[in-house]
């Protein structure tokens, strides 16, 4: 990819569009992209999407940070496409189930503190990773070292002030897989250790600009899935964030989408 990555935040028309990518089509929705739907609420993981599906280009060079076994967990047919788009995808974790992800074409075994990038990618993805690391200046170090001038660092994470990851701080990792499996059927195998250093705007971006990148855009998304799977609950979540955008409050519950620019040399 020869000119740096034209960064276009979701419209109404791509979350539209990702929302019947990742649900299917009208007559086939189930009960919760209905329900979402009918309160004109999009997820944070469409957000996400939306956003990484306008940036991925052909011929492009993409470094998925902790992607683990799947780079969308839960629209397989994005990520065949957009593996299938880019000139070359690159996977770096530290744990095994990165073994597990059809959709990199390269797999690095290890921490992104420890990835030297060589100024190759145009693209950093991480994708609820911020809050598992430990050390978040090595890991801006590292992303600004592997990616060429011009090119976007994309964070998506969970706030360290929202009410789950602040009860999730005071909870024991076996209490984490027991919730977790309840409230969105995940595996133990799915569940990290915890850090929150990087979780908020201010320190994301006064991270980033310590090694010469700037914050391109910022979006805060409220995130109504704590009950998802339970119809009644889940209801209950939509009319909340209906009751809160009415009187000028944010919602409790969000997630952070930060998107970040090497600068080019002068």
């Amino acid at each position: 990819m020869s000119s740096p990555p034209l960064l276009r935040l979701p419209d109404e028309s791509a979350l539209r569009q990702m929302f019947h990518r990742r649900y299917g089509p009208q007559r086939t929705l189930g009960w919760g992209p209905r329900l979402r739907q009918s309160y004109g609420h999009y997820t944070p993981d469409d957000y996400y999407e939306a956003l990484v599906a306008g940036l991925v280009v052909q011929g492009m060079s993409w470094l998925d940070v902790g992607c683990g076994r799947e780079l969308f967990p839960s629209n397989l047919g994005l990520a065949e496409a957009l593996s299938k788009r880019c000139e070359n995808l690159t996977g770096v974790d530290p744990d095994p189930t990165l073994d597990e992800n059809p959709w990199v074409h390269e797999k690095i075994r290890g921490g992104i503190d420890l990835f030297d990038g060589e100024s190759r990618f145009d693209l950093v993805t991480m994708r609820m990773v911020a809050e598992h690391i430990a050390d978040p200046a090595a890991c801006v170090k590292s992303i600004a070292r592997a990616l060429r001038p011009g090119g976007l660092a994309v964070v998506y994470t969970v706030s360290a002030v929202s009410p789950m990851p602040l009860l999730t701080c005071l909870a024991p990792m076996s209490l984490r897989h027991v919730v977790k499996s309840w409230l969105w059927g995940t595996q133990p195998k799915d569940t990290f250790p915890t850090c929150f250093k990087m979780n908020s705007r201010a320190v994301l971006e006064r991270q980033f600009l310590a090694v010469g990148m700037k914050e391109a855009a910022f979006m805060r998304l409220d995130d109504c899935r704590t009950f998802a799977r339970f119809q009644t609950m889940a209801k209950v979540e939509m009319n909340l964030m209906r009751a809160c955008r009415a009187v000028g409050v944010p919602y409790p519950e969000h997630c952070l989408l930060g998107i970040y620019r090497k600068q080019m040399p002068r």
